[in-house]
């Protein structure tokens, strides 16, 4: 079956944007390929600095024809509709017929080529490309990431014609920038071009440069009786900068490991782009680098490395000037300078913060097992690094140096500890905080964002979410089931007023579909006004076993007629109210009548005890009787005391059940 072959071939594309183009261009194409009724056998998309490349196996080498019944006004409708409709359709009155009282008509299409349609898709692709940031180049009007300088498309061996913008389709493409020859080279297929490309010294698939650049890493470090720390996100970064990847393992200055090992790792990561390398003796950084070069040096890369080990120095005695002076401040001076420090316009300065999450860390604080005083002076600390030279330089080590002024300050550890745990969890792979003081602040520096922006109505919007309170929420969430700490969000100050619970809800619906729970349950849960998470939890898990089981399932549909017999009823009137005559009626409704009596014996103690498997079991008691209730009793009956005390039981079961969730919101 014919191959496709598509490359996109431009000046240097940003590393962060090329797997999603890559992702984008297999969508684009396949959905156009689909609406245009073209399926394939399989599909691949390509990124790498230069290029985006596409190769699709199995298409056919044309549309089918269509043959299609398309249906029109009904018979009788105005004469500007009928000609409207065959005006769409190019059919005229003639080819329509009636059926049902409807105009009827066929269209048949000839397939067309699918070069024809390969060219129009391949440039609506390209105009249309949603990249995150796109520029114009010369006098065109296209725009692309980097100015787009060669399409490569072929269809089964043919070029596709392709012209716009004053590019034009070829089978010609061109390799490494500077190992290559310069010239371009023809491929008409997909094996051609990817053989040509390595002879060029350009390796095509992005987990292929990955794989190289870790096994080259790692066989340099082994060399040297070193490891590799390893850091997928930076891989992922350098996979994109390099065509031809190389790994080369530098040295740096032993002096500089007196500094803090996550500030030698940031000032690699953030402005070098180099891995950090530790001795497996220790565990502790070794004074040297991995750089990945896009080029294979003749001396092997000695000339880099020491390149890259001069410019390695200069970062790194930059972060030594911002530790030495930072240490000469201090605490209480970077909280004067959060004093002039907006944190939102509506919300105040930073210090004005600080107060705030002082303030919530001490209430919180006997909530979760944390003393007070510590609690508030450790909220007082947490956001005064900020204002530290380190973390101007480096943001993302915030927190992380905030521990390390305080250990040099001779702190308590719990103290430093907390200043550095505040922050987390920072992502769904980041660990929560577990010590109580660090929960407690952790907890109000995410609450007092989360009520600070709801009480300016900055809430989130669709996917807009520019104050990260979703992710606020989640760590909320997460710190308390974690830990197990048992606290009342709808006690602490402004949760409430701000009518933050249906928000956490939503969050903890998010949590727990995650972990394959239904978030439906959810709802029938938190429709009791619970505001204890852990509980909450604790209660869904317990309903879901129980709906899963016969007694459970069986027991949702009694509870669902009961709740329709009084829902049909009450549009009649008010229910009957007063109470239940336990010896009435035949022995599956005096059968009921105990059941209901019995459970609430075991229900409540159960509820109470937090004992929600017990309470589960409780409530499987009903099954039986309610199922017996609905196969031999007559509810409305025409006498009307055996009808009121019926509705009255039914009532009684609906309120049992009630105690243990909201069964009206459970779906399925």
């Amino acid at each position: 079956m014919p191959q496709l072959l598509l490359e996109l071939f431009s000046e240097e594309i940003p590393a962060r944007m090329q797997a999603q183009a890559a992702r984008d261009l297999e969508r684009m194409v396949r959905d156009g390929l689909s609406a245009a009724g073209l399926i394939s056998e399989g599909m691949k998309a390509f990124a790498g600095p230069r290029r985006l490349a596409l190769v699709i196996e199995g298409l056919p080498v044309a549309q089918a024809d269509r043959d299609e019944e398309v249906k029109g006004p009904r018979v009788g409708s105005p004469d500007q509709a009928i000609d409207g409709f065959l005006r769409k359709t190019g059919l005229t009155r003639e080819q329509l017929t009636e059926r049902d009282g409807v105009w009827f008509g066929r269209i048949q299409t000839a397939g067309r080529p699918t070069t024809e349609i390969i060219a129009e898709l391949v440039e609506a692709t390209v105009r249309n490309f949603p990249w995150p940031k796109s520029m114009t180049w010369g006098s065109g009007k296209l725009r692309w990431v980097r100015p787009l300088q060669r399409i490569l498309c072929v269809f089964d061996r043919e070029i596709v014609p392709i012209s716009f913008e004053g590019l034009e389709a070829g089978d010609l493409s061109q390799g490494h920038r500077f190992m290559g020859s310069g010239q371009v080279f023809r491929a008409r297929d997909f094996d051609e071009y990817r053989e040509a490309l390595l002879g060029h010294y350009v390796v095509l698939d992005a987990e292929e440069r990955k794989e190289r650049i870790l096994e080259g890493a790692r066989t340099l470090c082994f060399a040297r009786n070193l490891e590799l720390v390893e850091d997928e996100g930076l891989l992922d970064e350098v996979a994109g900068l390099a065509e031809w990847p190389v790994p080369i393992l530098g040295d740096m200055d032993p002096a500089f490991l007196d500094l803090p090992p996550e500030v030698i790792r940031t000032s690699m990561r953030t402005h070098q782009k180099y891995f950090a390398v530790r001795d497996p003796a220790t565990g502790k950084l070794a004074p040297h680098f991995l750089v990945v070069a896009n080029i294979a040096a003749d001396d092997g890369g000695k000339v880099i490395a020491a390149g890259n080990a001069k410019v390695l120095s200069a970062r790194l005695s930059d972060a030594r000037f911002f530790w030495d002076e930072d240490r000469k401040s201090g605490f209480d001076a970077w909280l004067e300078k959060l004093s002039g420090v907006t944190f939102h316009a509506k919300l105040g300065t930073m210090a004005e913060r600080v107060e705030r999450i002082a303030a919530l860390a001490r209430e919180i604080a006997p909530l979760v097992g944390a003393d007070p005083d510590t609690a508030e002076k450790a909220a007082r600390l947490a956001k005064a690094d900020l204002a530290s030279q380190m973390v101007g330089e480096f943001p993302e080590l915030q927190g992380v140096m905030g521990r390390y002024y305080a250990n040099a300050d001779g702190l308590d550890a719990v103290l430093a500890d907390a200043i550095r745990d505040h922050y987390r969890p920072q992502g769904p792979g980041d660990s929560v905080p577990t010590a109580p003081v660090s929960i407690a602040v952790a907890l109000a520096d995410k609450l007092d964002t989360l009520v600070g922006f709801f009480s300016i109505d900055e809430k989130p919007t669709g996917s807009k979410d520019p104050y990260a309170l979703r992710r606020a929420a989640l760590g909320v969430i997460r710190i308390i089931l974690e830990s197990g700490k048992r606290l009342a969000l709808n006690t602490v100050s402004g949760v409430r007023a701000n009518d933050l619970m249906p928000f956490f809800a939503d969050r903890l619906k998010v949590t727990l579909r995650d972990q394959g729970k239904r978030f439906d349950l959810v709802d029938a849960v938190f429709a009791l006004n619970d505001d204890d998470l852990v509980r909450i939890v604790a209660r869904v898990e317990a309903l879901d076993g129980f709906l899963k089981t016969d007694d459970g399932a069986n027991l949702l549909a009694g509870y669902r007629r009961a709740a329709n017999i009084l829902k049909a009823e009450e549009k009649k009137g008010a229910l009957p109210t007063g109470t239940l005559v336990e010896s009435a009626g035949p022995p599956e409704e005096q059968a009921l009548i105990q059941a209901v009596l019995a459970l609430s014996l075991k229900l409540e103690p159960a509820l109470a005890a937090e004992d929600y498997t017990a309470a589960m079991t409780a409530l499987a008691a009903l099954r039986a009787p309610v199922d017996a209730f609905f196969e031999k009793v007559l509810v409305n009956s025409d006498v009307p005391e055996e009808r009121t005390n019926r509705l009255l039981l039914l009532q009684q079961v609906q309120s049992a059940m009630g105690k243990v969730a909201d069964f009206s919101l459970v779906a399925g």
